[in-house]
């Protein structure tokens, strides 16, 4: 493994770049466009996942700009930011410049291995031209990066404010397609856990758990916009985190800025992420469900512990510090 340094340098140091990005993970993306550059991001009529624009759903800068692909190849381009294995090609066809060698780039890796225990061999591995960005420490360590200079940005998030009310006596939970995802989200778990507290579920595709779970204690709240979805969740008594296999939920930092206590599967990142002041964090159901039940009828006990966990997630995931990171390595790329 080849580790790359990425220098202590502050976000508006340097000269503007001018950044091809595909929108892929929103919330990661909001952040990532708050930077000084200028940001090139992909457009296509259907907005699919080849060219999803800038979001529809979360203000974004003006200086993050739809361009269509069919622009690409008059554009001037900086660095290339990848994020998926498909995007090296779509770069070559899209801009007529191969990543890594026409053109400087850098790949985000934002999951986990496929794994739990084998080993997996990153997409560009084999390469010494195109550094790994892993979100994690987690990941860099369980990914094979082989050749491939590596290093890790952890996440930053934009600040919702610190708005946790709990006024509603409920865990709540955030996930994304947990029928297809079940075993990895963690979504089996649920109804166990629903046993602590009835379980306030938000995200994409959660509109039939009750039925495909069978259990009338989870309540779904289908797709909301970001900003209504913080305000619901800051009004929950405790945040669930119920993953076994992520690299780390941005909803899970999203509910510590908010100010929420955490109860969490003892797994991947959230052992680093989650301090023991600011909740429970255990691979233990039982004491999952013993914690919710404590935080649920205990407000001030909540309070103290979302606190915590607030006071961590400024501390650790500030958007300041993850834009330094990145415009530093961006840099550093281009040269």
């Amino acid at each position: 493994m080849t580790t790359f340094a990425t220098p202590g340098t502050s976000a508006t140091s340097q000269e503007g770049l001018r950044i091809l990005v595909w929108h892929r993970h929103g919330s990661w993306a909001t952040a990532f466009v708050q930077g000084p550059h200028t940001y090139l991001v992909p457009v296509t009529a259907d907005r699919g996942p080849d060219g999803r624009g800038r979001s529809q759903t979360v203000s974004w800068p003006d200086n993050a700009v739809e361009v269509e692909p069919g622009r690409l190849r008059d554009e001037d381009i900086d660095v290339v930011v990848l994020q998926r294995p498909g995007e090296l090609e779509l770069t070559r066809l899209w801009t007529g410049r191969r990543p890594g060698v026409d053109v400087p780039a850098v790949y985000v890796e934002h999951d986990t291995p496929r794994g739990p225990a084998g080993p997996d061999r990153h997409p560009v591995a084999d390469r010494e031209d195109i550094p790994i960005a892993h979100v994690t420490h987690f990941n860099q360590m369980w990914w094979d990066s082989g050749r491939a200079p590596n290093t890790v940005i952890e996440h930053g998030i934009v600040d919702p404010g610190h708005r946790w009310t709990g006024t509603v006596p409920h865990a709540g939970v955030v996930v994304n397609e947990p029928v297809r995802r079940s075993h990895i989200a963690g979504t089996d778990l649920l109804p166990r856990l629903s046993r602590g507290a009835p379980l306030d579920v938000f995200g994409m595709r959660v509109r039939e758990l009750p039925d495909v779970l069978g259990c009338d204690r989870i309540i779904p709240h289908e797709d909301l916009p970001q900003p209504k979805m913080h305000a619901e969740l800051a009004a929950r008594r405790v945040y669930l985190h119920p993953y076994r296999w992520t690299s780390l939920g941005l909803a899970l930092l999203e509910a510590m800025h908010l100010g929420m206590p955490i109860v969490a599967v003892a797994a991947t990142e959230v052992v680093e992420a989650v301090p023991p002041e600011a909740g429970a964090i255990s691979t233990r159901v039982d004491t999952l469900i013993d914690a919710v039940t404590t935080f649920t009828a205990d407000p001030d006990r909540a309070r103290e512990a979302g606190n915590a966990a607030r006071r961590a997630a400024l501390r650790r995931y500030s958007l300041d510090r993850f834009l330094a990171d990145w415009t530093a390595l961006l840099h550093e790329v281009r040269r």
